[in-house]
């Protein structure tokens, strides 16, 4: 053993930490994009006239777009080169964001959001699969820990950030800003980052990339539609048929070709398994109820853009600090990774409830929020990287790319479901408890403007009760998937260890022997 050792650290590409925080800023952008919308709602209500519907595909057309192609981007950067992809990504991010801030209409915005996706899709998977390939097996839990820090970094401060800027400037800043990070990223990457590929990567599924993308955005489309359009209306049940119908397609055609986008050969590792359904859960429940959080924060609460963005920071600061002194790594290396996924999720999911329950309500203060983020802070800085490395160490190190593009995926199609899901419950339980008078308005904001001022008190309750609804409904969501992570990945990890363990001898080979 303390042969090997040298060998290794001379192994060791010597820029590799500095390497690491150049694709962590590349990460960094994509993750902000996800959540900085979030603060700007009441405004894009206003000053675009956009609906909740509008709202929410303002958000998913960037989730489902990036989840719908992150399978082909891996696949990609596998084949053509990591640091090629990441240059293209980085370019395409950019060139979408500009279009993005000055977009006219509610159309137009989602369009943009839209492209950010594919140019998001090349980021996501490039940044980690080039931490699979510079970092040893040693050093390469810390590594993802910290890339977990920064992603959930991205992800928690996109409202204090969106907060700032709109609190001095117009809502299109929060995409302008993205330009200057994505040149910056653009120079590092071309110097420092070398070029990576599997030379034996094959061509790109690019017609399970159509259907894989086509039955996404059809399913979540109903459930985008299902408050305004009744769950039952054909323009519900014709898109979500649609959707089931293409994702079935999706996994009969990549059973039956030679090069397939998925290797479904990956869903017979438990493993695999476990870590999917755990990252699926806890990205429903972590995008969905900071997409409640934000607006409980400022159209119940009443705090405006910043304040909103601000009184969301710990969650960040708790993520960024536990993995900064590698508390998550350590605990991972020491409880392993069923443990480690268990008791992070239910972290979450108990903070996800403190949020509901203390937080609710329009006589409610942010004193009760505070211990439910703190919370989820420490929940997700422990499961998220235990998560990435359990599925990221269940895939060949020849499929990193490909293997990035599943963790990507079930990161972004788990928090597109889950604004989704929890915002289509919202809007469903909002419905049902308003007055009569003023049934069928789209948002709180359409609601009060209809209302009289007897009937405002009773539309606040009624925003408050349902988002509190939509909070447990998640927490529920991300308990059940830390058990069933924590579940699957004890039974593979009990499977693998009795697989390589020998049988005892016989007493007759021991007496041979």
């Amino acid at each position: 053993m303390h042969s090997t050792r040298p060998s290794l650290a001379a192994e060791r590409d010597p820029r590799r930490w500095v390497i690491l925080g150049v694709i962590c800023l590349a990460q960094l952008v994509v993750l902000l994009d996800n959540t900085v919308l979030n603060v700007a709602i009441p405004v894009l209500t206003t000053d675009l006239g956009a609906s909740t519907a509008d709202i929410q595909w303002m958000i998913n057309a960037y989730a489902l777009v990036q989840s719908g192609l992150l399978l082909t981007a891996g696949s990609l950067a596998d084949r053509y080169g990591r640091k090629l992809l990441l240059m293209a990504g980085l370019v395409l991010f950019g060139a979408g964001s500009a279009w993005a801030a000055f977009a006219q209409d509610s159309a137009q915005l989602i369009a943009a959001r839209a492209g950010m996706g594919v140019g998001g899709a090349l980021l996501a998977t490039t940044t980690l699969a080039v931490i699979m390939q510079v970092f040893d097996d040693e050093e390469r839990p810390r590594a993802i820990g910290l890339w977990g820090a920064v992603s959930s970094l991205g992800f928690a401060a996109g409202p204090l950030l969106g907060g700032a800027l709109l609190d001095h400037f117009w809502w299109g800043s929060i995409f302008l800003i993205n330009l200057p990070v994505a040149a910056l990223g653009l120079l590092a990457v071309a110097r420092l980052v070398p070029e990576t590929k599997n030379p034996e990567g094959k061509r790109p599924d690019l017609v399970g990339a159509l259907l894989s993308t086509a039955g996404m955005v059809g399913v979540v489309y109903a459930i985008i539609s299902g408050p305004e359009h009744g769950w039952t209306s054909p323009q519900v049940l014709l898109p979500a048929a649609g959707g089931a119908l293409a994702l079935a397609a999706f996994v009969r055609w990549e059973l039956h070709i030679p090069f397939p986008m998925l290797d479904m050969g990956f869903f017979t590792n438990r493993r695999f398994n476990g870590a999917v359904a755990g990252g699926l859960l806890v990205a429903f429940g972590m995008a969905g109820s900071l997409f409640l959080l934000t607006q409980h924060l400022q159209l119940v609460l009443g705090y405006d853009a910043l304040q909103a963005g601000l009184r969301t920071a710990p969650l960040a600061l708790t993520i960024v600090c536990l993995n900064l002194a590698g508390i998550g790594a350590k605990l991972l290396a020491t409880l392993g990774t069923a443990r480690s996924i268990a008791l992070g999720m239910s972290l979450l999911a108990a903070g996800l409830t403190a949020v509901a329950v203390l937080g609710s309500g329009t006589g409610a203060h942010y004193g009760g929020m505070l211990a439910g983020l703190l919370l989820m802070g420490s929940g997700i800085a422990l499961a998220m990287p235990a998560m990435a490395t359990a599925v990221m160490s269940s895939i060949p190190p020849a499929k990193a790319g490909a293997g990035a593009g599943v963790q990507g995926t079930i990161t972004e199609f788990g928090g597109g479901l889950g604004v989704a899901i929890l915002g289509a419950i919202l809007g469903s339980r909002f419905a049902a408890h308003l007055p009569e008078a003023i049934t069928g308005a789209g948002s709180l904001d359409a609601a009060l403007r209809d209302a009289t001022p007897r009937q405002a008190p009773q539309i606040h309750d009624a925003f408050a009760d349902a988002v509190s609804t939509s909070q447990l409904i998640g927490a529920a969501a991300v308990f059940t998937g830390g058990l069933l992570a924590a579940l699957l990945l004890h039974r593979a990890d009990r499977a693998t260890t009795t697989e390589t363990t020998p049988a005892p001898a016989t007493p007759q080979e021991a007496t041979t022997t």
